[in-house]
C-alpha cells in the first residue's frame, strides 16, 4: 500500500514540535548522504573477545540440541517457512526477492525505495525477515554444537553474498531501522558462535567488507534513532543492536560514542516501554516478549563487556519476566492481545522450542524463580548461553534489593489488565487497559472490554490474532478492529478510530472499576467490571464473574446514553471449537489430548444469532495462528439495538 496526502497529515497531527524538529532533520541528512558516503575508518589489531565462558555448549541440554541441529539441517538442503510461506531456495537465497508475490524489490539508494508499496517492492516482511540473519545463528550454534564446519561455511558464504549484494544506504535492507539493530545482534552472536572455526577472524575482524557493514550500520543507526510517537518496540531492536555491536564489536573510533549513547537510551526506552507492573506498553503480548528478549541480550553483552548498566535495566527486565509468569495460562501461553508479527530477539533454537517457556527458564536462571511461578518442563539452546554471560541477579553489586509479588498477580491496574482463573484450567483475560502505546498507538487493536477465554490451554472464546500489516488493507482492518474481538461494536464502527495501519488517531479511553480476583481460587466467584468511552455519545460498560463452583463465566453488556444505537455483540471461538448454534444457544465440543471436552454459551436472547465461518467478503470467522497465516474458525455474532435499561446477558458454562 502506498501512504496518500492524507495519511501524512494525519500522522504529522499525531506529533509533537520536538518531533517534527526531529524528522526535519532527517530528512535534511538523508538527502545530505546520498552523495557523502564515507568509507568505514581504518581499524588494524582488531580481536573478538566476547567469547562464550568454558564449559558452555556442554551445558545446552541434549534434546534441545538435537532439535536445533535438525532445524540447521533443514536449513542447509535450502527449506524454511516464514510467515505461512515454505521457501527451498536458501542455500542461495535472492536477498531482494519477496518469494509470496515473486517481486524484487527496486535497486537504488534506500530512502528512495517505496518498501510500503507492494506492487512495487512485494511484501516487505517476507524480503527483511531472513536479512535478518537469524537463520544463520542457528546455523552458527549448530557448527558450535557439533565443530561440523560445513555449518561454518555455510554462513561465512551468505554474510559474504549479503555483504556484496547489499552495500551501505543501497536497497531496501537500509530502510529500517529495527532491521539493522536485530541484524546487528545477530552478527555478534555469529561471531561468537564460530569462535572455534579457523575462519572466523577472516569472516569478521580481518575482512575489511565486514568492518566496512558494522561500521555503517552503526553509523546509521545513531543517525537516524526512532523518534517520538514512534518510539516503541522499533527503538529498543535499534539501540539492543548498537549496544551489543559497540561492546563485542569495538574496534572503532566512534565505537565508546556510541556504547554510551546506545546505552543512555536503551535504558529510556525499556523504562518508558514497559509499565511499572511490568507488562508491555504497546498492549500486544508478542512484543512483551521481543522487548524482553532484546533487554537480555543486550545485558548479555554488558556483563562480557564489564560495561556497567544502570540498576534499572536488570529491574525492567526483572519485572518484565515475573509479569510474564504471572499472565500465562497452564500451557506457559501468555495473552493474545494487539500485534503478532512473529518477531524475535534473538534465536538460537529449532522449531518446537516453546518461546515463552524458553523465557521463563532464562528468568529463572538470570533472576531466580518465584514460588508461585508455573513449572517450566521444556529445555532450549538460548537459556544456557545467555546464562553463562549474564550476572545472576542476586550477585553482590548487579542490582540493588527489589520487593517481587509474594503471590501471583492477577490484576495488573496501570496496564488495565486482570486474569480471571477456575478450576479445570480455566482462565480469562479481561481487557480495561489503555489504547496503546503513544500517540499512534501503533500496535493497539480496538479491543476495549473484550474477553479472552481458554480452558487447559484451548482457545474457547479467542483473540483472532493480525495475520498481515501491509498490502492487505481490508484483512487488516478486520483483525484489528471491534468487530474483530470478543466485545460489543456500536453503530458498525470501531471504538476507536484509525487513521492507517499503524495510526490510530482517536483512542478510546477504559476504566476498570472493580478487579476482585480471589474468589475463584477460594472456590467462590471472581468479579471484573469495566467500560469505555469510545463511542462517545454512548458508554460499553462490561461486567464479568467466575462462578469456580459452578465452572461457569457470565458476561453482562450494558450500553448507558441518550439513544439506542445498533449494537453487534461477536464471540469469536478458536479453531478447535466445533459449534452447534440454535436460536441463542450454543453447544460447544473439543478434543484435548484425546480427552472429548464440552461447554454451552447461552447467548442474550435480546440478540439475534448467526455463525459465520471462514468468509471473505467482508473478512468474518478466522483465527490467524501467526503471522502471513490465517485458518476458518466460528464467530458467533448477536445484531439489534441497546436499551440502556437493559443489558445483555452471555454465561459460559463448562461440563464436567
Amino acid at each position: 500500500m502506498t501512504m496518500s496526502a492524507g495519511w501524512y497529515l494525519r500522522r504529522l497531527s499525531r506529533m509533537g514540535p520536538r518531533e517534527v524538529g526531529g524528522r526535519a532533520g532527517d530528512a535534511v541528512r538523508r538527502r545530505r548522504w546520498r552523495s557523502a558516503r564515507p568509507d568505514c575508518p581504518s581499524v588494524t589489531g582488531a580481536r573478538f573477545t566476547a567469547v562464550l565462558p568454558a564449559g558452555t555448549i556442554a551445558a545446552i541440554p541434549p534434546d534441545a540440541a538435537k532439535r536445533l541441529v535438525a532445524e540447521a539441517d533443514r536449513l542447509m538442503y535450502g527449506h524454511a517457512e516464514y510467515f505461512g510461506v515454505v521457501r527451498d531456495d536458501l542455500t542461495d537465497p535472492d536477498w531482494w526477492c519477496d518469494p509470496k508475490t515473486g517481486r524484487r524489490a527496486p535497486w537504488g539508494y534506500a530512502f528512495d525505495v517505496p518498501y510500503r508499496n507492494e506492487d512495487a517492492v512485494g511484501d516487505i516482511k517476507q524480503i527483511w525477515e531472513l536479512s535478518r540473519h537469524q537463520y544463520l545463528t542457528v546455523l552458527a550454534a549448530a557448527y558450535a554444537i557439533t565443530g561440523n564446519e560445513r555449518y561454518a561455511e555455510r554462513v561465512a558464504e551468505h554474510l559474504r553474498s549479503w555483504w556484496t549484494a547489499n552495500p551501505p544506504l543501497r536497497g531496501v535492507h537500509w530502510i529500517s531501522g529495527i532491521e539493522l539493530g536485530i541484524r546487528l545482534l545477530s552478527w555478534v552472536w555469529i561471531r561468537r558462535l564460530l569462535d572455534g572455526w579457523p575462519g572466523a577472524a577472516g569472516l569478521f575482524e580481518d575482512n575489511p567488507v565486514a568492518l566496512n557493514q558494522i561500521w555503517h550500520h552503526q553509523r546509521w543507526l545513531a543517525a537516524f534513532p526512532s523518534r517520538g510517537s514512534s518510539a516503541n518496540n522499533h527503538v529498543i531492536a535499534e539501540t539492543a543492536g548498537q549496544f551489543a555491536a559497540a561492546c563485542a564489536f569495538g574496534w572503532f573510533p566512534s565505537s565508546p560514542r556510541w556504547r554510551a549513547g546506545a546505552l543512555r537510551s536503551l535504558e529510556r526506552h525499556l523504562r518508558s516501554n514497559t509499565f511499572g507492573s511490568g507488562l508491555n506498553r504497546e498492549s500486544a503480548t508478542e512484543y512483551h516478549g521481543l522487548v524482553l528478549e532484546l533487554g537480555l541480550a543486550a545485558l548479555a553483552e554488558a556483563d562480557t563487556a564489564d560495561v556497567p548498566v544502570p540498576a534499572s535495566i536488570r529491574l525492567v527486565l526483572l519485572r518484565m519476566t515475573d509479569a510474564l509468569a504471572a499472565v500465562v495460562d497452564g500451557r506457559l501461553r501468555p495473552p493474545r492481545q494487539g500485534d503478532a508479527d512473529d518477531g524475535h530477539g534473538l534465536v538460537v533454537d529449532g522449531a518446537g522450542t516453546d518461546r515463552w517457556a524458553s523465557l521463563l527458564a532464562t528468568g529463572d536462571a538470570v533472576f531466580g524463580r518465584l514460588a508461585w511461578w508455573p513449572d517450566v518442563t521444556g529445555t532450549d539452546v538460548r537459556t544456557p548461553l545467555l546464562a553463562a554471560l549474564i550476572r545472576p541477579y542476586a550477585e553482590k553489586g548487579t542490582a540493588p534489593a527489589v520487593t517481587r509479588p509474594a503471590v501471583r498477580p492477577a490484576h495488573f491496574a496501570d496496564a488495565g489488565m486482570t486474569i480471571l482463573r477456575g478450576p479445570g484450567e480455566i482462565w480469562c483475560r479481561c481487557d480495561g487497559g489503555p489504547h496503546g502505546f503513544l500517540s499512534i498507538a501503533a500496535h493497539a487493536h480496538a479491543d476495549a472490554l473484550s474477553v479472552e477465554v481458554r480452558h487447559d490451554g484451548v482457545d474457547v472464546l479467542a483473540d483472532p490474532g493480525t495475520f498481515c500489516y501491509h498490502g492487505q488493507p481490508e484483512w487488516r482492518q478486520y483483525f484489528r478492529s471491534t468487530l474483530g474481538h470478543n466485545t460489543l461494536q456500536l453503530d458498525g464502527g470501531d471504538q476507536s478510530v484509525s487513521g492507517g495501519p499503524f495510526l490510530w488517531t482517536r483512542h478510546a479511553r477504559s476504566r476498570v472499576l472493580v478487579a476482585d480476583t480471589s474468589g475463584a481460587s477460594e472456590g467462590g466467584t471472581a468479579r471484573w467490571c469495566a467500560e469505555h468511552d469510545g463511542y462517545q455519545r454512548s458508554v460499553h460498560r462490561r461486567r464479568v464473574e467466575l462462578n469456580a463452583a459452578a465452572k461457569e463465566l457470565r458476561v453482562v453488556d450494558q450500553v448507558r446514553g441518550p439513544r439506542r444505537p445498533a449494537v453487534r455483540l461477536a464471540f469469536h471461538l478458536g479453531p478447535a471449537i466445533a459449534a452447534d448454534l440454535v436460536a441463542n444457544w450454543a453447544v460447544l465440543t473439543w478434543t484435548r489430548d484425546g480427552e472429548d471436552r464440552s461447554a454451552v454459551l447461552d447467548l442474550p436472547g435480546q440478540l439475534s444469532w448467526q455463525a459465520h465461518r471462514g468468509e471473505s467478503d467482508p473478512p468474518l470467522g478466522w483465527y490467524s495462528p501467526g503471522f502471513g497465516r490465517k485458518e476458518p474458525s466460528t464467530t458467533l455474532i448477536g445484531t439489534g439495538f441497546a436499551d440502556s435499561t437493559e443489558g445483555f446477558t452471555t454465561v459460559l458454562r463448562f461440563c464436567d
